[in-house]
């Protein structure tokens, strides 16, 4: 039987709805933005002597080219991708059905179905299919990558790689490719980037608003994901809000635990909203806005160590001497600090992520104009009965950082 499949032609045919404006979005340059991020791809492929890179995260496809495509769908199905060389044309390879969605993208030089190995797609059939697209490869290999054989790619499984190693390529992480073409960011970038956090905050003023002895913590945090759907974002990586007990120690997740009165509320927004871009900041709450004596120690420990550390940075300054010169965790709380003191962020969390000095990681590089960076803490003591998780993001500016998040901290 032949089913008549009907898709939208393009995305600019003429079309009976009317579209809520994002914030922002007439003052960002989309044009710009996407010429800014690719040319960023192609001069790090380029630093790095790679012709081209093969991405499949859906974070990594965004950035590079600006279409996206069930992205959560796509973070765990090797089912779209594309095709970035130095010299040559951009290939989108886009899920089954779906290649005139992007037909407005003029970055885009050509759009292909998908030939996809997953298991999930095709079965006991995988590994015909994965012949097939081995051959894909090789011929746009062969056509644009003439001087090496060396393709980045950012995630794939085991027997694609040992196919491509059989066709004479040899493939490198393009995770450092990626991460530092997204290190500085554009004008119209940092807009975007407002328009996220801006979200972002909205959400938080409600939670704290609505915040009252009796909800559960996934009742509060609903709230969020409310808030940045309605205004056109996305998704949020993680369920980091937790409720009095449960705050010591960090990283447990969002639960129908009910919250009780007085107790410290957590929570890290890691917030991927409008345009794709991450507001990515963690406030702590006490219900019915009362601290006492333990809970504004620990507050106030968490504000002086971020207000140290961005005191601290300049414009220019090592990684290495900012780790060597950061505020001293006391042992007490030192078991239990986060896995960072701080890291970039753009899309998601980026590189730098620069830890605390007994817990090693890169050292090199400095603190650059217009890189975003997170700056965060978690203070709770060892065995203690709750915790504080505060986090800020900044952009580095000519001489030190500038504040972008601005919901205000609690007064104590």
């Amino acid at each position: 039987m032949k089913l008549d499949r009907r898709i939208l032609p393009t995305t600019d045919s003429i079309q009976n709805f009317v579209n809520k404006k994002r914030l922002y979005e007439d003052e960002i340059n989309f044009e710009e933005l996407r010429s800014y991020r690719l040319k960023r791809v192609k001069q790090e492929l380029e630093k790095q002597n790679i012709e081209a890179c093969l991405l499949f995260d859906p974070v990594n496809i965004r950035y590079a080219l600006d279409t996206t495509n069930m992205s959560v769908f796509n973070m765990h199905n090797l089912t779209r991708y594309c095709f970035i060389p130095v010299d040559g044309p951009t290939i989108l390879y886009e899920f089954f059905n779906c290649e005139k969605f992007s037909n407005h993208l003029h970055l885009i030089d050509e759009i292909r179905p998908a030939i996809t190995w997953d298991y999930f797609c095709h079965g006991n059939q995988a590994d015909a299919q994965l012949k097939k697209w081995t051959q894909e490869i090789k011929d746009i290999t062969d056509t644009h990558c003439k001087n090496n054989k060396r393709l980045a790619i950012d995630v794939i499984n085991g027997p694609a790689v040992e196919e491509l190693n059989k066709i004479g390529l040899s493939i490198v992480d393009a995770k450092s490719v990626i991460e530092q073409a997204r290190v500085i960011k554009s004008t119209d970038e940092l807009k975007c980037m407002t328009a996220a956090i801006e979200v972002g905050e909205m959400g938080i003023s409600k939670m704290r608003e609505d915040l009252k002895a009796g909800m559960t913590e996934n009742e509060l945090w609903s709230i969020l994901h409310k808030t940045n759907i309605d205004h056109g974002g996305e998704w949020i990586e993680c369920r980091l809000l937790t409720s009095g007990e449960r705050t010591n120690p960090w990283m447990q997740e969002s639960s129908n635990k009910i919250i009780q009165p007085g107790e410290i509320v957590a929570f890290d927004t890691d917030m991927v909203g409008p345009y794709g871009y991450c507001a990515d900041i963690s406030r702590t709450f006490v219900e019915g806005n009362n601290f006492d004596v333990e809970q504004k120690k620990l507050y106030q420990m968490a504000v002086e160590h971020i207000t140290y550390n961005v005191e601290l940075i300049k414009t220019g300054m090592s990684f290495r001497e900012f780790t060597e010169k950061s505020w001293k965790l006391s042992k007490d709380y030192y078991q239990n600090r986060y896995s960072c003191m701080i890291h970039g962020i753009g899309l998601c969390d980026e590189w730098p992520f620069i830890k605390y000095p007994t817990d090693g990681g890169q050292r090199d590089g400095c603190f650059e104009k217009n890189m975003t960076i997170a700056v965060e803490t978690y203070i709770g003591k060892v065995g203690g009965k709750e915790g504080v998780k505060l986090e800020q993001m900044y952009r580095v500016g000519d001489n030190n950082l500038e504040l972008m998040s601005h919901h205000p901290l609690e007064k104590i």
